[in-house]
C-alpha cells in the first residue's frame, strides 16, 4: 500500500517545518507544504493528498475557501489550524466540511496524532501509516532497509548520514530529475533558501565515493537549471 500523502497549508514557514518534522518522526514521509490558498490548491491538484492541514488566516484568503474548493472534488480528511478559539469559528470550519479543528498554540506532536486518528477513520491502518523501509537495490548499488549502509558491487561505501540521505532520494527516484529544492527539503528537512554551496559540496563528495571517475560522473549527473538525475539501468 502507498503511504498516506499529507498537505500542510500555513503561511508560517517555521510552523510548517515543525509540523513536517513531527509527522516524519511518526513515520510519515509523503508531505508537501504551501503558504497560501492558491499555492495550496495547486499542490492539492498535483500532489493528490490523502489528508490536508489548513491554516485559517492565509495571505490571499482563508483556509475555509480552500476547504470549499477541496470539498467540491474530494472527501479527504481536513484539519483546520487557527489562532481563533471562538466556538463560532470552530462550528463554521466543521460545517464547511472540516473533520477537526486545532487551536494555536498547539504541540506539533498533537497534530501528528490527530492526523493518525483521522487517517484511521478514513480507512488507513497503522501498518500503512508507519514507516516500513525495504532494502533497496538498483544497478550496482544496494542499501539496507534502515538506510544506514550502502554497498556498490558488494563493497561497503563509507558515506556520511547526509550522503546516504541524498543517495536514498536518488535510489528511490532513479532516472528522474530531482530539483535542488526537493533534495534539500528531504535530506536537511528545511526549505532550500539558496543553500546552493551546501548542496553542491555534498553532491561533489558523494560523487567522489560512488563514481569511478568523479569528474566525469555516469551515475549522478547534473541537469543544468533543473537539478540532478541518478542514472542507472
Amino acid at each position: 500500500m502507498t503511504k498516506p500523502r499529507i498537505l500542510i497549508v500555513d503561511d508560517e514557514n517555521d510552523l510548517r517545518h515543525l509540523m513536517k518534522t513531527a509527522l516524519r518522526k511518526e513515520g510519515f514521509t509523503e508531505i508537501e507544504t504551501a503558504g497560501s490558498v492558491q499555492e495550496g490548491w495547486n499542490q492539492f491538484e498535483s500532489f493528490s493528498p490523502d489528508i490536508a492541514i489548513l491554516d485559517i488566516m492565509l495571505p490571499d484568503g482563508e483556509g475555509y475557501d480552500l476547504c470549499r474548493r477541496i470539498r467540491e472534488v474530494s472527501h479527504i480528511p481536513i484539519l483546520f489550524l487557527s489562532a481563533k478559539s471562538d466556538e463560532t469559528d470552530k462550528i463554521l470550519g466543521l460545517a464547511l466540511g472540516g473533520d477537526d479543528y486545532i487551536t494555536k498554540p498547539f504541540s506539533p506532536k498533537e497534530v501528528a496524532f490527530r492526523v493518525k486518528a483521522q487517517l484511521r477513520r478514513a480507512g488507513y491502518h497503522e501498518a500503512e501509516m508507519a514507516s516500513q523501509p525495504k532494502p533497496l537495490s538498483i544497478g550496482p548499488f544496494s542499501m539496507n532497509k534502515e538506510e544506514t549502509e550502502v554497498m556498490k558491487n558488494g563493497e561497503m561505501l563509507e558515506l556520511t548520514a547526509k550522503e546516504i540521505g541524498l543517495l536514498a532520494c536518488f535510489m528511490h527516484n532513479p532516472n528522474q530529475i530531482i530539483s535542488k529544492e526537493t533534495l534539500f527539503e528531504r535530506v536537511w528537512g528545511e526549505d532550500f533558501l539558496g543553500a546552493d554551496n551546501t548542496l553542491m559540496v555534498h553532491i561533489r563528495r558523494l560523487r567522489e565515493k560512488i563514481e569511478d571517475h568523479p569528474s566525469k560522473p555516469i551515475y549522478l549527473t547534473t541537469v543544468k537549471g533543473l537539478g540532478y538525475k541518478f542514472i542507472v539501468k
